[in-house]
């Protein structure tokens, strides 16, 4: 599904990622985990087209097989949720507008875009699935920060995505929402789903999640099934500090040793 093959990646002048590889296949569930500045918003920005890579001998990155892939090929097949996109959405927008929007990949709504009575009954649908239907007309303003959350989510599956992409799907929510949002996640972990979720939070790694890489300063440093590699020495080593990991019913727990 993903292929990097020694990619490097600038973000303005700040070469990020540097001779980067990495190959996630169809139906995979992979947590990327590394400290801010790491590269993780870089790599997903890579995989959706906002960025592309340095064009050199020996490097090459494809989607899906196609190595020209655009983000009309990539609609129908990644839904994409990330807290910059919920910073960047039009206030005054209706919940049901939002997801909406994820047809035609807007942000927003616009006069010029009219879905059918079809795309409509399917938004309100995916509202009813992230446990929001009550809120159709509410401005997008007007939200928690948990409903927003979940309203990207809804707008993210529109297309019933193959994949999943999440950039630390639970930041800045409370114990409540976050635990709503991740209970929400683990539905779509079906067989023929991929799931990517980049996070510096163990708790947002759910237990479908079978395998876990870990980057620093634009390299892979720790890439293997999860129970192998969020131990304490790798975190300990991937955070520069004693960290004391443990697991309890699929889901792990870290803090200062």
């Amino acid at each position: 599904m993903i292929d990097f093959n020694n990619v490097t990646a600038y973000q303005q002048q700040t070469r990020v990622l540097d001779g980067f590889s990495l190959h996630i296949g169809e139906g995979e569930k992979v947590a990327i985990l590394g400290p801010n500045g790491a590269g993780k918003s870089t790599l997903l920005k890579l995989i959706s087209r906002e960025l592309y890579p340095v064009d050199r001998e020996g490097s090459s990155l494809s989607l899906f097989g196609l190595e020209n892939v655009t983000i009309w090929d990539l609609r129908s097949r990644i839904g994409f949720v990330s807290q910059d996109l919920q910073e960047d959405y039009t206030p005054f927008t209706q919940a049901l507008e939002v997801v909406i929007s994820g047809f035609f990949g807007a942000i927003g709504s616009h006069g010029h875009l009219q879905p059918t009575p079809e795309q409509v009954a399917k938004a309100r649908e995916m509202l009813a699935i992230v446990e929001m239907d009550g809120f159709a007309e509410r401005m997008f303003q007007r939200l928690s920060t948990g409903q927003k959350r979940r309203l990207l989510l809804a707008r993210a599956l529109i297309h019933e995505p193959r994949a999943l992409i999440l950039d630390e799907p639970a930041n800045g929510l409370d114990m409540g929402a976050s635990l709503q949002m991740l209970t929400l996640l683990r539905r779509f972990c079906g067989p023929e789903h991929a799931m990517i979720i980049t996070t510096h939070h163990l708790d947002e790694i759910i237990p479908e999640i079978e395998r876990v890489v870990l980057i620093a300063e634009g390299k892979v440093v720790a890439d293997g099934p999860k129970a192998e590699v969020l131990t304490s020495e790798h975190l300990s080593a991937l955070y520069q500090a004693p960290l004391k990991v443990t697991e309890q019913e699929g889901w792990y727990r870290c803090w200062h040793a």
